[in-house]
């Protein structure tokens, strides 16, 4: 059996006490210095959330939801997390949206039939900009639409997982509100949804359209403080070649190969967010509409 890792466990120590910490401290703090720092150590924790759904530290996936499941950002439950995770890691067509669950696209036939709205919100989420301000509303609308398909169906396959997560929030928003003094509405805006728009930062740039599955993931050799806050996921064609890779091997794994894995995933290289911010801040990405590569 796989040994723990203590560098994720000791990590995971780190961010609940940096949270802990900033959340204890943030009715004496101005809040333009407790938000940024909020948005970090909750977006630091969705790394977190990313790392346990691999199986990392434990090889016990129960007890790696019991380390990282605890909804710093209020929005997500973490089952329906790790199983929308998952099929993102198993499909051979990714960003494709029939297959997909974690394509930020449309098919064909969905966006012909969206509205001028929903259009105009899809191409303004398809800026940078627009993925940091109005992304975790997108996100969020998308799960609400997605559980309550489910819903309609008669399945209640994810009940379990709301339970589990209505316990976590309450766990959360007692220390918050009853501990720290701080509003639910002061936690949202200060910790939960600057963090989730952070953590888009890192989607913005992943996956791209392209005929070959292969060269659909990109490498984004982000600045090292970045790198640490999204635990080297900005490697992402690295972590899907050896999705069993911990956060702490994958840099290593890649200076090893950078020439093998830039030629495999056909170059798509971003050399930092800064790039990407500079390409696409206000300039949409791509077409939310997906192309069908597949076909």
């Amino acid at each position: 059996m796989r040994a723990i890792e203590l560098p994720t466990l000791l990590l995971a120590v780190v961010i609940y006490a940096a949270w802990a910490a900033l959340t204890w401290s943030a009715t004496a703090l101005p809040a333009w210095l407790v938000l940024p720092l909020g948005a970090f150590v909750v977006a630091w924790h969705g790394s977190l959330q990313h790392e346990a759904v691999h199986n990392h530290p434990t090889p016990n996936s129960r007890a790696n939801a019991l380390i990282a499941g605890l909804p710093l950002w209020l929005w997500l439950p973490f089952g329906i997390y790790r199983d929308s995770h998952l099929a993102h890691h198993a499909t051979d067509h990714l960003t494709d949206p029939t297959d997909d669950p974690e394509s930020y696209y449309l098919s064909a036939d969905a966006w012909h039939r969206a509205g001028p709205v929903t259009r105009a919100v899809l191409r303004v989420h398809n800026t940078l900009a627009g993925r940091l301000l109005i992304g975790p509303l997108v996100a969020m609308a998308r799960l609400v639409g997605s559980e309550w398909r489910l819903l309609r169906a008669g399945n209640t396959e994810h009940l379990p997982y709301w339970a589990a997560h209505v316990v976590g929030v309450t766990l959360v928003l007692a220390w918050v509100v009853l501990v720290c003094d701080i509003s639910v509405v002061q936690y949202v805006l200060l910790f939960a949804y600057p963090g989730l728009g952070l953590t888009l930062l890192r989607s913005f740039a992943e996956h791209r359209p392209n005929a070959d599955q292969a060269q659909r993931t990109a490498i984004v050799e982000a600045h090292a403080l970045l790198s640490l806050l999204f635990l080297h996921n900005n490697l992402h064609a690295v972590h899907h070649e050896h999705p069993q890779l911990p956060w702490y091997a994958l840099p290593a794994t890649y200076r090893a190969d950078r020439a093998g894995t830039l030629a495999r995933n056909g170059g798509y290289l971003v050399a930092g967010y800064a790039e990407w911010a500079r390409r696409f801040g206000w300039r949409i990405k791509d077409e939310p509409a997906h192309p069908e590569t597949d076909l």
